[in-house]
């Protein structure tokens, strides 16, 4: 082949491939454009020659790129080296480049050898063309190939990637089957809506538990996923999950937002400005969403895109009046649909669907997909024939009563599933369901099992694989709720000592671990000992205050659980305890409604049992939260109570907490020299027994007591010592109470610039540390001096964020905060902003 002819073809493909293309053959070849590419470009070069040689040199052209070239035909070497040579020409343009900023050359930026990029691109160009050649006959690759066509798909595939591009799908399952209409119907409706645009679509999935509404969702968004190329994002919003409550709209625009690139910290605290930020960053954008069990059309309807380029496929165990939303009902699967999922799973070839055992054993399945998968996977294991499985179904009685009509036989379903499990498997299983709570980890599995962390991960892992328990997010498992039921069912023959001592063993370990998160967020000093008569042998490491706020908020819905199963079982130590290690982060996270309504379980456990300390402590965890939403008469009955037990029973150290808390409430009261008091004698107590965190406490709430009586000298002394000794303790949480209550001393005094830097630090503690309380209180100091200073736009967007964190945390501190604001003629509502004035 003559040499200018193979550089015209290698300068061509090169220049359409290797470019741009560079990262489309490293990553993931496109071979269907690539081979369209390599087409066009042979085109092109036998247009240039003489029209009596052009068919052979067509053929001989693709020769070259082939993997078997004809004999006597050796010019495959002279295009390898061709396409190096034009190759490395074109990398050698990349020494020209130099960084915008910092003037390097582009070698020196990226830290790669020049030697080596020629060669990797070289080698991967080079390898993807002829694998590309190779794998389609000569003519299909050489007619009937549209310019334009190639030309737009390769435009389409080196464009930049999008912004947005989020892919949070589960994995499609490959054994789904069925639901061709519903799929259909989905389908076309889609594509009605990309013809007619208008509003955004909105497709409700419905129906029963078990029945295959989120496998359907998730099917039919991978299916559709093309058509949405900036994301396709899957949120579950927990209508239906035991001992949850359904997903805050709020809370879940938030997860949205951080799914499509949003900080954390430009999140705005109130869900109207949430919602209006998630449709802006939507705004022109094609993305799916899947909302997975939603509860209601309240539930659902903040987190809707506000144009028509997107799709929501939203499932649901009721019907959702959704304005123009389609909805789809599901139904259980068709005899032929079940008799084809049952073969799928149960990848036994020599099997039909019309089988008359496979009809059997699908009948007796009740047709339901959860309960069919279950019995499939049974005939993995060899010893097992169809025949025997319809037999053993159809002579198994009945065991879960909780299954709606006509669904019995799932009970025999679940009967064989578990024959298959080890002992070990079983046993775990039946104690699954003894969690009060949500879900479980291997750490608490194991505390049930009484096992080793490692079996506890092995078994979870092999009851996950056997289709017995889901795994929504990794390392946390749960039970289908008609599995739990049969758990259940199962339990109750076992012997009951079993049973109370998994139970015992497994809210030790939540106290245990509950102790020791509690350890890095306490405030207050104690002398309570939480009653763990049976530490666990394994326990996550909790070695930081995020380590700690990460698994108390996991755990959050277990140990409320956890608690009420305590009280309601005579289990009054963990219920009494269990509040106790969670006061401090439910203080500082919220809501604080919920802190009341566990700390009133834990006082009557209490009152029960006649354990008078930890009645007085609880009292003191009480008192304290009822003073944070504003109840000050509760707060300071409980207070006082707490304190006259504390001296009853000595307790020197837990008197010197309740006077001042008692004095905290009493300066809120402006019962002042009632306060003063109060937090002297504390102070002096924590003195004297040399406990420098109490004394700091005692120092910070006493300098406040000060500056309100204007006594602006001691209150600036008591201030600094406190933060002195909170900085010498590495109380981070402390330095930002007793700076923003400096900040505060320094606006009341006119300082405003000293003030507003006091704000400011203690405002980067505070977002560093996740504690929306002195978060708001420094916001709102920020927004006070911007006011002072004629700052408008900057003091209504500090406080704004301020009224709206209050407002989460139900503190009586929002009044105060939507009060300034009227009285400026601020907006007490508006979008978020990207500005914090300090």
């Amino acid at each position: 082949m003559p040499v200018d002819v193979v550089g015209a073809l290698v300068g061509w493909v090169v220049s359409l491939v290797g470019d741009a293309g560079i990262r489309l053959v490293r990553s993931s070849p496109d071979e269907r454009a690539l081979r369209k590419a390599l087409g066009l470009a042979v085109d092109r070069v036998v247009e240039q020659a003489d029209s009596s040689c052009r068919g052979a040199l067509r053929v001989g052209l693709w020769e070259c790129f082939s993997t078997e070239p004809r004999v006597g035909l050796d010019a495959s070497s002279s295009v390898d080296e061709g396409l190096r040579a034009a190759i490395a020409a074109q990398v050698a343009q990349l020494d020209q480049m130099v960084h915008g900023d910092t003037g390097q050359p582009f070698y020196q930026v990226v830290a790669v050898d020049r030697g080596w990029l020629v060669e990797q691109v070289s080698t991967a160009i080079v390898t993807a063309l002829r694998q590309v050649v190779a794998a389609r006959g000569l003519a299909e690759l050489v007619h009937g190939v549209d310019a334009a066509e190639v030309l737009a798909r390769l435009k389409e595939l080196t464009v930049a990637a999008p912004a947005v591009a989020v892919r949070t799908l589960p994995r499609d399952i490959g054994s789904f089957t069925g639901r061709g209409d519903e799929l259909r119907r989905l389908m076309q409706a889609v594509a009605g809506q990309a013809v007619t645009g208008g509003v955004v679509g909105i497709h409700a999935i419905e129906g029963m538990a078990g029945i295959g509404k989120t496998a359907l969702a998730v099917h039919a968004a991978h299916q559709l996923a093309p058509q949405f190329p900036e994301g396709q994002v899957f949120l579950r919003l927990h209508a239906h999950t035991t001992g949850q409550l359904p997903v805050d709209p709020a809370e879940a625009l938030a997860t949205l937002l951080l799914s499509v690139g949003v900080a954390a910290s430009q999140i705005p605290a109130d869900g109207q400005a949430r919602e209006l930020l998630w449709r802006d960053r939507l705004s022109g954008k094609r993305v799916l969403l899947v909302l997975d069990d939603a509860a209601e059309p309240a539930q659902v309807n903040p987190l809707l895109p506000g144009t028509a380029e997107s799709l929501v496929v939203i499932t649901s165990r009721r019907r959702l009046a959704l304005d123009d939303a389609v909805s789809i009902s599901l139904d259980i699967l068709t005899p032929q649909e079940a008799a084809v999922l049952f073969l799928r799973v149960a990848a036994h070839p020599d099997l039909a669907p019309t089988d008359a055992a496979v009809a059997e054993v699908t009948r007796l399945c009740g047709y339901l997909p959860l309960a069919i998968r279950l019995v499939a996977g049974r005939l993995r294991h060899p010893s097992w024939t169809v025949t025997e499985v319809a037999a053993e179904l159809a002579a198994t009685g009945d065991r879960l009563a909780a299954i709606d009509a006509g669904q019995r036989s799932v009970t025999a379903a679940f009967d064989l599933s578990y024959r298959d499990l080890t002992p070990d498997q079983r046993q775990l299983f039946r104690r699954l369901d003894l969690q009060p709570g949500v879900d479980i980890d291997a750490y608490a599995a194991a505390a049930l099992g009484k096992t080793t962390l490692a079996a506890a991960c092995r078994h979870l892992e092999d009851l996950t694989d056997l289709y017995v328990l889901d795994e929504p997010v990794r390392g946390r498992f749960r039970l289908h709720d008609l599995l739990r039921d049969y758990a259940r069912a199962l339990a109750a023959t076992d012997p009951p000592a079993e049973g109370e001592a998994a139970l015992d063993r497994l809210l030790d370990y939540y106290l245990h671990t509950a102790t020791l998160a509690a350890a890095h967020l306490t405030r207050r000093p104690s002398t309570a000992r939480p009653p763990v008569a049976h530490p666990p042998d394994s326990a996550p490491k909790l070695v930081t205050r995020e380590a700690a706020v990460a698994w108390l908020e996991a755990e959050r819905a277990n140990l409320y659980a956890a608690t009420d199963y305590a009280a309601l079982h005579a289990r009054h130590g963990h219920a009494i305890y269990l509040p106790a290690a969670m006061h401090e982060f439910l203080r500082a996270h919220g809501p604080w409604s919920q802190a009341v309504a566990l700390h009133h379980t834990a006082l009557d456990a209490a009152r029960k049992t006649g354990d008078q300390l930890g009645e007085a402590n609880t009292l003191n965890d009480l008192g304290l939260v009822q003073y944070s939403t504003g109840d000050y008469s509760a707060a300071t009955a409980s207070l006082g109570q707490a304190l006259a037990l504390h001296r009853d029973l000595g307790d020197r150290l837990g008197e010197a907490t309740a006077l001042d808390d008692l004095g905290r409430v009493q300066y809120l009261t402006d019962d002042y020299s009632a306060a003063t008091a109060s937090h002297q004698q504390a102070l002096a107590l924590y003195r004297d027994l040399g406990d420098r965190l109490g004394e700091a406490n005692a120092l910070n709430d006493l300098g406040r007591v000060q500056y309100s009586t204007d006594d602006y000298s001691a209150a600036t002394a008591s201030l600094e010592q406190a933060l002195a000794l909170y900085h010498d303790l590495s109380d981070r949480f402390g330095e930002a109470e007793a700076l923003n209550t400096l900040g505060q001393l320094l606006w009341v005094s006119g300082a405003t610039d000293d003030a507003r830097a006091r704000h400011g630090h203690a405002l980067d503690i505070a977002q560093a540390l996740g504690t929306p309380v002195e978060e708001a209180r420094a916001l709102e100091g920020i927004g006070h001096c911007h006011l002072q200073q004629g700052q408008a736009s900057e003091d209504g967007a500090c406080l704004r964020q301020a009224l709206a964190l209050y407002r989460r945390l139900g503190s009586p501190d929002a009044q105060r905060v939507e009060t300034s604001l009227l009285t400026h003629g601020l907006p007490r509502d508006e979008g978020p902003t990207s500005e914090r004035g300090r």
